[in-house]
């Protein structure tokens, strides 16, 4: 197996990812393609004795986090594009590798993503997903923010996407889909989930209705659909409220001797909180719907963190899941003509 990882991509790279790279080619054995400037990543990799398996591609530009508009989409598009993003997912189309690994500018995988290796036949929007720690684990969630606007027959294939990635890559079994509305009952919420209702409801899916924020962080569904504007205000405000629970929790068991020693009593259940809220245990998600295999980290991520990443990516690899997805869609396709 062959990743490609984008060694541009995170605010500190390259030494994240040269760091995460070498854990990778420890615990699995793979061949790790790093993309990036030669000039920073190679005396890392010297410092540790050029390891075996890890192959480097020098990339003159990157994509960066002020890339915006007809800048961004002229870096992604044109055909001698020398960013670490466009590079790495030539490998990919090429059939020189089997996924690509960034935790660089979403938007700027998105965009290259689309432009170079497109969508899987039948597919409208990519979708970007996230995955969601629950009361029973994790739901895959997208859109959070590819489609701030989007059409029924979009939530509808969200869902299918969304359903493929969770049976395929994290091993559920035939996955309740639920769609985001501001109540449980059919016939609540806006005039999208309104008309998305029926499309989802007269699929194939295990489609258990609308669902509200509670329903999702309780763990009832594993999958859940919305737009991009709602599930990009869902994500980011998720990830503040656990951070200032954290913050708040640590402040207060710290305020006392009597609650620094219930704390180190209590030592084995916040690992366990931190664990489960801890995003470089995730590493990635997935640009659902894309032609090739492209999963995007946070800009913060740490060595841990692109570890996780890869090990995301592999599972994807192995549980073939763009030959998975592509079927559903046109199984979908057939049932509806």
């Amino acid at each position: 197996m062959r990743i490609v990882l984008d060694a541009m991509g995170s605010d500190a790279c390259p030494h994240p990812e040269v760091e995460g790279a070498i854990l990778a080619v420890q615990a699995f054995g793979d061949e790790i393609i790093l993309v990036g400037d030669e000039t920073q990543v190679r005396p890392l990799l010297e410092a540790q004795g050029n390891p075996e398996k890890i192959r480097l591609i020098h990339a003159e530009e990157t994509i960066t986090m002020e890339d915006k508009g007809l800048k961004l989409a002229l870096k992604a598009k044109r055909k001698n594009s020398k960013t670490s993003m466009a590079i790495g997912m030539d490998l990919v189309k090429n059939g020189e590798a089997d996924a690509f690994v960034t935790a660089g500018n979403t938007g700027g995988a998105l965009t290259t993503a689309y432009f170079r290796l497109g969508v899987i036949q039948g597919v409208e929007r990519p979708g970007l997903t996230a995955l969601v720690p629950t009361k029973k684990g994790f739901c895959v969630v997208l859109d959070i923010g590819a489609n701030p606007e989007c059409k029924p027959e979009h939530l509808l294939q969200f869902g299918i996407m969304g359903s493929v990635y969770a049976e395929k890559a994290l091993g559920m079994t035939r996955p309740k889909v639920g769609i985001l509305s501001n109540g449980e009952e059919a016939g609540k919420g806006n005039t999208l989930v309104k008309e998305a209702y029926p499309l989802l409801q007269a699929s194939k899916l295990n489609f258990h209705g609308n669902i509200e924020g509670k329903e999702l962080f309780g763990g009832e569904v594993d999958v859940v659909v919305t737009d991009g504007f709602t599930g990009n205000v869902l994500i980011k405000a998720s990830e503040a409220v656990a951070k200032l629970l954290v913050e708040l929790l640590k402040e207060g068991l710290m305020s006392s001797t009597r609650t620094k020693i219930g704390a180190l009593l209590a030592k084995p259940a916040f690992d366990t909180l931190k664990t489960v809220l801890d995003p470089d245990e995730i590493g990635a998600a997935p640009l659902l719907g894309i032609d090739g295999l492209v999963f995007v980290g946070h800009g913060r991520s740490n060595a841990k963190a692109i570890f996780s990443a890869i090990k995301v990516a592999r599972n994807a690899v192995e549980a073939q899941l763009i030959n998975a997805m592509g079927s559903a869609i046109q199984q979908q396709l057939q049932d509806i003509s």
